[in-house]
C-alpha cells in the first residue's frame, strides 16, 4: 500500500506538541487592526492550540506527525 499524503496546507499551519495536541497561529491578526485595541492584538500574537472538535479531521490531514 502507497505511502499516504499529508495536507499541505495544514502542515504549514499545525505543529504537533510534545504531548500530542496541535498548536496553530490565532486568527484576527490580518487586517482592520485600527479599532483593535493594544492588549488584544499582543494576546493574538501567542500559539493556541486547537479544539478538541476540530482534533480529529487535523490528525486525519496530518498522519504522520
Amino acid at each position: 500500500m502507497p505511502k499516504m499524503k499529508s495536507n499541505s496546507g495544514a502542515s504549514k499551519r499545525f505543529k504537533k506538541t510534545g504531548t500530542g495536541a496541535f498548536k496553530c497561529k490565532q486568527a484576527h491578526l490580518r487586517h482592520i487592526l485600527t479599532k483593535k485595541t493594544t492588549k488584544r492584538k499582543r494576546q493574538l500574537r501567542k500559539a493556541s492550540l486547537i479544539h478538541a472538535s476540530d482534533m480529529k479531521s487535523v490528525t486525519r490531514m496530518l498522519p504522520y506527525s
